[in-house]
């Protein structure tokens, strides 16, 4: 491929395929990663290639040839060449290695200052998360990956309609509060700004020293007026982790629901650095789970106690906030999805890859409110089209080869669009097993 002989595959996305390759002629050069565009003259790889030709930082990969491979008949196919990275995502890297506080702290700072680089830029990256970090073999350094979803400004707009690119567990309170303000409004945009790094950043961190996901930034009850949001009660990481004060602290910051309160990345680089340096002896203690006595279920009818998990609590509202657009151009009813189910078997859905597309095949709809007084559909007998099949992970549930979340303790009448079994309320999981990334927007 030009100068550039690809060796192996090494995975692929949505969008693209990622290979290990070397120079031509100069093997001795090491590998390099070259990613190959999946579909003819894709305009996304131009974008990402160039916010990354803006990037020369030490713990983001080093941009070296930006080029088409062109193929009989027209046409070509955009690749981009960078820095081989050897290492492991941050996640899996601190499940295989002790972790102490002081260390979470430096490959915290080191991502942040990643952001700052990409900031500077007047880019943003969109898609923060561990499995888009690699801790690098050899001298452990962070590494920020993958800009297939960063924008930059007045880089061209390729996507607008719902939702927005990135993986939802990790959008920040502003972008859900835009989703469902805009519900009906599909082809409005939302804007990505900084802040919104530095918040998946804090989504990153809780999880790295907890092993799971924060309290949903928004949650949304249900009242006599219809849903209203309110704030989860907050589950400090240090009641779940013997994490140090310093970190603890530095967390709770960057989840902060106001934008302004978390601050830039410059200021959350330096500050992460400074207590890397010098916060005290209980920084180098490993950290090691604590025995969980928070309640962090929501009130009755909340979608946080949807199952007790806040990632179903987020997909829960990604439901709603899709679900005007969903039930505007799906052409049958739920009641004529489930008889085709029952009667027919499963119907591809269309293709849903790693990124954002996720949820953005229009396969499912949102639920109606439990008890809504329309009577509640039969449980179909096989999984709906869109739908994910098992085996099903926790706290999902696994119903006649189909997963399912249990809307709360909420009990029938269900509703038009909510599914009962065993005299409890069900709702739909989409077919989004891998966690949604590099959707460019």
């Amino acid at each position: 491929m030009g100068t550039w002989r690809v060796l192996e595959q090494r995975g692929q996305g949505t969008y693209g395929a990622v290979y290990r390759a070397e120079k031509v002629g100069q093997p001795e050069a090491g590998p390099f990663a070259l990613k190959l565009a999946l579909y003819l003259n894709d305009p996304r790889f131009e974008r990402e290639g160039e916010l990354l030709s803006r990037l020369q930082h030490p713990h983001v990969p080093r941009l070296l040839e930006r080029g088409r491979w062109d193929v009989p008949g027209g046409g070509s196919f955009p690749f981009i060449v960078m820095e081989w990275v050897d290492g492991m995502p941050l996640y899996e890297w601190a499940a295989r290695h002790p972790l102490t506080s002081r260390q979470a702290l430096k490959l915290l700072a080191q991502v942040a200052s990643a952001l700052v680089a990409t900031h500077e830029a007047e880019g943003v990256h969109r898609d923060v998360k561990g499995d888009n970090i690699l801790v690098r073999t050899g001298d452990a350094q962070a590494v920020l990956m993958d800009f297939g979803s960063a924008y930059y400004r007045r880089a061209r707009v390729l996507t607008h309609q719902f939702p927005p690119p990135g993986t939802p567990q990790y959008q920040s309170p502003e972008s859900q509060r835009f989703q469902w303000e805009h519900r009906h409004e599909p082809l409005t945009r939302y804007e990505a700004q900084p802040a919104d790094d530095v918040y998946a950043l804090g989504v990153t961190a809780y999880r790295l020293v907890t092993g799971r996901y924060p309290p949903a930034a928004l949650d949304m009850k249900v009242t006599e007026e219809g849903f209203e949001f309110f704030r989860p009660p907050w589950v400090p990481p240090e009641t779940l982790a013997s994490v140090c004060p310093e970190l603890a602290e530095m967390i709770q910051q960057l989840l902060r629901e106001e934008p302004f309160a978390r601050g830039s990345a410059e200021e959350v680089a330096e500050a992460l650095d400074h207590w890397a340096k010098t916060a005290g002896p209980r920084a180098d203690r490993l950290i090691a789970p604590l025995p969980v006595q928070t309640d962090t279920a929501g009130p009755p009818g909340s979608l946080s106690s949807w199952a007790d998990a806040p990632w179903l609590a987020m997909v829960a509202l990604v439901y709603l906030v899709l679900g005007a657009w969903w039930m505007r151009h799906w052409p049958v009813q739920p009641i004529e999805m489930a008889q085709d189910a029952q009667t027919d078997g499963q119907r591809d859905a269309g293709t849903v890859g790693l990124g954002g597309e996720v949820l953005s095949s229009p396969a499912l709809r949102g639920p109606n409110v439990p008890g809504a007084g329309a009577i509640g559909l039969e449980m179909p007998k096989k999984p709906l089209p869109g739908q994910r099949r098992s085996p099903c992970e926790k706290p999902m549930v696994e119903i006649n080869e189909g997963c399912w979340g249990r809307w709360g303790d909420a009990m029938p009448p269900c509703g038009a669009n909510s599914y009962e079994w065993k005299k409890r309320c069900y709702l739909p999981i989409l077919d989004g097993s891998r966690p949604a990334t590099s959707a460019p927007h």
